[in-house]
């Protein structure tokens, strides 16, 4: 199973604080995805990547039968403590474990940047059906507010040396790949309200951050907490939800 190094090695020791950092979906974008795809209890859907289930979660009151994927141990734990009863299996994009066409759906939030691409892609064609469907989905902070900008240069996240997301043209990579349509694509606020504590868990668990050395993570905390020091004790932190989906031809 290919995981990317960085990844493995911040998500197998921060699912905790990714649980309590990161932000959910918010409910128009998961209509969206839902509505697209087609979605609903007659359905078979993949979350791949899914992670601690952020968006895993949202999909289960559709009636589908809902997979979680996930290749981290520590995030496949963290899963099913807070989906109890999902189906969680281990495996990666490149090779899932799941016959040819047998998919209604195949869903990835934050995370298609870290899969090799192209194979990724190809995978992805070989288990949706045709006529199926295939949703990508991130959450980007709002950097035209100040203190968000101010935020992610104390991270430095234009030098982080990790795979992303703003990487990608995505649309134009998803159409190099027959088996797809298209790709459509629509953008929805996302305001995830956070404390401090929220907050920093949020920094910390990003890729880049979390296989720095404990000293550094610390510091880099008190820099946050002074950075909304004064702010209520529950706060906005502004995001839009970019979601992408297309149809197995």
């Amino acid at each position: 199973m290919s995981v990317h190094d960085v990844a493995a090695r911040t998500y197998g020791t921060s699912s905790d604080a990714y649980e309590r950092g990161r932000p959910s979906y918010p409910p128009d974008a998961v209509t969206c995805v839902v509505d697209a795809l087609s979605i609903g209890a007659s359905s078979v859907v993949v979350d791949l990547a899914a992670g601690t289930g952020k968006l895993t979660r949202l999909l289960v009151p559709t009636g589908a039968r809902v997979v979680a994927v996930e290749p981290v141990e520590a995030m496949r734990t963290t899963l099913l403590a807070t989906v109890p009863g999902i189906d969680v299996v281990a495996g990666a994009a490149e090779a899932l474990p799941f016959a040819t066409g047998s998919l209604d759906a195949l869903v990835v939030a934050q995370a298609f940047h870290w899969f090799s691409v192209r194979p990724a892609l190809a995978e992805a064609a070989r288990v949706v059906r045709p006529g199926g469907g295939l949703a990508l989905l991130w959450n980007q902070r709002d950097e035209s507010v100040p203190w968000v900008a101010e935020l992610y240069r104390l991270m430095r996240w234009r030098d982080r040396p990790v795979p992303s997301y703003e990487d990608v043209d995505w649309p134009v990579v998803v159409g190099e790949v027959e088996a797809f349509s298209p790709l459509e694509q629509r953008a929805f606020a996302n305001d995830h309200e956070v404390d401090a504590d929220a907050l920093v868990d949020r920094v910390l668990s990003t890729s880049h951050i979390g296989v720095l050395p404990s000293e550094d993570q610390a510091a880099l905390a008190e820099r946050v907490r002074q950075l909304v020091a004064g702010f209520p004790q529950r706060f906005p932190f502004p995001h839009r939800t970019e979601v992408f989906w297309c149809h197995r031809r």
